[in-house]
């Protein structure tokens, strides 16, 4: 599908001037008289392109009623027909991948490309999930005493929730729904009232590839949804992507309501370019992990640590040129390398930050400020900034800015760059461009960060791995999808059995051995 053809989709096709409800039981829910609704803009041209309704306590409970009514069949259901269910579910997300990156673009704004990118990475997780009858099979061991056998089995939680960011509103949830599926649970997703369009296209789609009703539901809202699933008894677990401040504010309230939490949190990602680097490899991967989505990505690269002055001088000379270069438009163009803001808030916030890095003393090479795209005057657009001799102490250093905003940091040494890395109060991603493998083997080793690359600028897990931080980033005890994933949505449980078979040991006062 090319750029017009996405417009053309986005706008007539499925995205409607209305007003956006719920999924619940298996069918769209028109909003419920007395909802309030909220705006959700076009990013692109500033203009309000539909409304949202947000849901209150009330229909937050009938979204998790729906999902406890068909969780005993569902969990019931064989492993290897749950696994068919998301087979064809990845077979309609490929058919309707252009769809539903077309959905992603109109109410988020980044390009459609990444948009594309994004429905790719989220598939990848539903493959996995894919595979959960292996995933799902237990230990056996025989004998474990006289007469006496063992095993294991992991069993679904019941109706687990997710509660999702606007910066990948598809691929976020698939990190977490697929799996809680495939593992028998029922689901609730939250999305972001700021693009709430492509979780309904899923549920949908979840419906054609076979998922009972109920076994899915989506409610829009804000804080009041939010609050009434981290409280509602019949919710077992929650998982969260967002903010430090909220992720914090998700893991403390919901285990306090006695729920297994897993929540997201902020990021400051480091990339460090030493002497050795291959400056057009270092440059080139700035490029895209800095601008990339404007910046909207919780493994965007924010800060670069070029160690040397003669390694910072050229890094910031060439960065500085390519800054500029940035095609900045609507993200329907199909030659547009970074698209708008989600927000004018956003929008205001981010613009915000570069006024005080310029007021705090940092260098501004490259002022995205001012920028407007001919034809989109009212649109949400920041062209790219770029910040030199950036210090711990700036408020565009310690901060996650989540925008098209990246400083540069300057150190004499490895160790000084190991260090500043570590000393941030976050912990998500980061990485070191070298082509020293000493050097790439002492910061793996070393640096207290949760995911880390070697010349790879966001290093993104595979959906066979996990994914999650260390420190302020991570609330909880496991990573996201992957075997974390299988192991978050499942309890485990140990069966231990003898059947009589003429042993009569009498009455045993003490702990049980096997002597």
């Amino acid at each position: 599908m090319g750029s017009t053809d996405a417009q053309a989709f986005a706008s007539a096709n499925w995205l409607g001037n209305g007003s956006v409800g719920h999924w619940i039981d298996g069918a769209a829910r028109a909003p419920a008289a007395g909802e309030r609704q909220v705006d959700v803009f076009n990013p692109a041209t500033g203009a309000v392109a539909r409304r949202v309704a947000l849901a209150d306590a009330a229909g937050v409970d009938a979204a998790v009623r729906s999902a406890a009514a068909a969780f005993p069949a569902w969990a019931a259901t064989p492993a290897l027909r749950r696994a068919r269910v998301m087979f064809k579910f990845r077979e309609l997300l490929e058919r309707h991948q252009d769809e539903l990156a077309a959905i992603i673009t109109a109410e988020h704004g980044k390009v459609l490309s990444d948009a594309v990118g994004e429905v790719t990475r989220g598939m990848e997780v539903v493959e996995f999930a894919c595979g959960i009858p292996s995933l799902l099979k237990g230990e056996f061991t025989e004998q474990v005493g006289t007469g006496i056998d063992a095993w294991s089995m992991r069993q679904a939680l019941g109706v687990v929730a997710g509660i999702t960011p606007f910066n990948f509103p598809a691929m976020v949830p698939m990190w977490m729904f697929p799996v809680a599926l495939a593992c028998g649970n029922t689901f609730v997703l939250k999305p972001s009232e700021r693009d709430p369009s492509a979780a309904l296209f899923m549920a949908r789609l979840l419906k054609e590839a076979g998922l009972p009703d109920g076994a899915f539901n989506v409610v829009h809202g804000d804080k009041a949804a939010v609050d009434a699933l981290l409280e509602h008894p019949l919710v077992q677990a929650v998982s969260f992507v967002g903010s430090t401040p909220i992720a914090k504010y998700i893991h403390e309230t919901a285990s306090r309501h006695g729920k297994r939490v897993q929540a997201l949190g902020g990021a400051k990602n480091h990339l460090v370019v030493m002497p050795d680097a291959d400056m057009d490899q270092a440059v080139d991967a700035l490029i895209g992990a800095a601008y990339g989505s404007a910046g909207e990505r919780c493994m965007a690269v924010s800060v670069a640590v070029a160690v040397g002055e003669g390694t910072a001088d050229t890094l910031v000379a060439r960065l500085a040129e390519r800054v500029k270069a940035i095609k900045v438009a609507d993200g329907m163009q199909s030659d547009a390398e970074m698209g708008p803001l989600v927000t004018k808030q956003h929008f205001e916030k981010v613009k915000g930050y570069v006024d005080t890095g310029v007021n705090e003393g940092a260098q501004l090479v490259v002022d995205g400020r001012g920028l407007k795209v001919p034809g989109r005057e009212n649109g949400f657009f920041l062209g790219g900034c770029l910040f030199d001799r950036v210090l711990p102490s700036m408020a565009i250093y310690r901060d996650e800015i989540f925008g098209p905003v990246l400083g540069v940091s300057r150190v004499k040494t490895f160790e000084e760059a190991l260090a500043l890395v570590n000393g941030h109060e976050f912990g998500n991603g980061c990485c070191i461009f070298t082509r020293d493998g000493d050097s790439a083997r002492e910061f793996a080793s070393r640096v207290q960060i949760g995911m880390v690359g070697i010349n790879v600028p966001i290093p993104v897990p595979m959906a066979f791995h996990s994914f999650g931080g260390w420190k302020n980033s991570l609330f909880g005890d496991h990573h996201m999808h992957g075997p974390e994933g299988v192991r978050f949505y499942t309890r485990y449980k140990t069966i231990t059995q003898r059947w009589p078979a003429g042993i009569r040991a009498g009455a045993e006062f003490v702990m049980p051995t096997m002597k």
